[in-house]
């Protein structure tokens, strides 16, 4: 059987509260979140089903939407609705009971009656909070050659790593002969003692099964009514399950893929940007990451007085957006968003300032991330010591500030 992408339909789990990432998410659904200057997170998601040809989304939402519904509307309303192409955010619609999502499946099974007017043949389940570039028709291929009731994006990592993910063992057809979810001690794969193969919160059902699973776990008192919990392992054990792994074609390695859930590693995957060979290409032409083009005019660098104690406006292995102006100070491994004014004299590193951020004068920020519209007074020092900043902002265990609105900045 050929796989018909019209046979297809996305939905992409927006609504969690994203603890984890406060202080970003006071505001926001963590799929919302900004990131690499002019994205939202989601957008990676939502370009990933554009690029595999997968035009019928829904998005559910749940915690803060307005943010991340209004991004929807604005940047992502482009498909034809005479061709039945969409990406639909869909709020809780309590058809089943009176309750809000109680987990990633019981979501699903809350909008069943959404689903079946789309008549699919697959539900493709994704995550609206990872960063990667995936070819969901690839998975969808290999789960029809193989009769799959549920197939399963995996991604080989270091053993020791895989301890805070779902960890599947594997036989020689990849089909998945056990999981084990956030174990101490992760079962490597048979023939790398070193590698464990997690999965990646990506799903392809058929979706018969997974109706038949979904009714029987909404009846289960002590369910927590989630897929990686609930819902894999026990069609593990009694359907055809396989895991799919994912991998980076061109160099034939395993692909890029983060959970930017915590604020450490929404900075590290900010950082992975700004290389001048990066780790993650935004640049590539054959897989363009889409958003909300926005109408601001282009990035501007000014004052060049190189003599000593003269202003400089340059930056170094960074991505700069649209609107913003250096004006005299220096950017090195940053990303600045959208509007950004950095004044004179100011030395910004391994920073993310997000859109209409503006920095006095003589400010020194180092290993920062600085929220929407933060205005920083002249002679700011943040990031350099991170006990003091902890006395006024919020603070990481790897010692990453970050600073929004609500923070008194010294």
């Amino acid at each position: 059987m050929s796989l018909k992408l019209s046979d297809v339909l996305a939905v992409i789990m927006a609504g969690g509260r994203g603890s984890r990432l406060f202080p970003l998410t006071v505001d926001r659904a963590k799929p919302a979140v900004p990131f690499g200057g002019k994205y939202r997170i989601i957008d990676f998601t939502l370009s990933n089903c554009i690029n595999s040809g997968i035009k019928k989304v829904f998005v559910l939402t749940q915690y803060k939407s307005y943010s991340l519904e209004r991004h929807i509307r604005l940047g992502w309303g482009f498909l034809s609705n005479e061709l039945h192409e969409f990406v639909v955010p869909i709020p809780p619609q309590q058809r089943v009971d009176e309750t809000w999502y109680k987990g990633t499946a019981d979501a699903i099974y809350q909008n069943f009656y959404s689903i079946k007017q789309e008549n699919p043949k697959y539900l493709l389940v994704l995550s609206g909070d990872h960063v990667y570039k995936m070819d969901y028709a690839d998975l969808l291929r290999e789960h029809i050659a193989k009769k799959a009731d549920a197939t399963v994006a995996a991604l080989e990592i270091d053993k020791y790593e895989a301890r805070e993910f779902g960890v599947l063992q594997v036989d020689t057809d990849s089909r998945i002969v056990g999981f084990q979810e956030k174990p101490e001690n992760p079962v490597p794969l048979p023939a790398d003692p070193d590698t464990c193969l997690i999965s990646l919160g990506v799903y392809v059902f058929s979706l018969p099964p997974l109706m038949k699973e979904l009714e029987e776990d909404a009846g289960k008192t002590g369910s927590a009514h989630d897929f990686g919990k609930n819902i894999i392992p026990k069609m593990t054990r009694e359907q055809n399950v396989y895991a799919y792994r994912f991998r980076d074609k061109k160099k034939n390695r395993p692909g890029y893929w983060r959970d930017v859930g915590t604020l450490d590693a929404y900075w590290e995957a900010n950082m992975d940007l700004v290389s001048v060979s990066p780790v993650f290409n935004l640049y590539d032409p054959d897989w363009p990451i889409r958003t909300f083009p926005g109408v601001e005019p282009p990035a501007k660098f000014v004052f060049a007085q190189e003599y000593a104690g003269g202003r400089m406006g340059i930056a170094l292995d960074s991505i700069v957006c649209g609107g913003s102006i250096i004006s005299g100070g220096r950017v090195q491994n940053s990303v600045i968003g959208a509007n950004v004014r950095v004044n004179s004299f100011c030395n910004v590193t391994q920073s993310v300032l997000m859109e209409n951020v503006e920095l006095g004068r003589h400010s020194q920020i180092k290993k920062a991330i600085i929220e929407k519209g933060v205005k920083v007074p002249p002679n700011s020092i943040i990031g350099f010591h991170p006990e003091e900043d902890a006395k006024h902002y919020h603070v990481t265990e790897s010692g990453i500030a970050v600073i929004t609105k609500s923070h008194h900045i010294v």
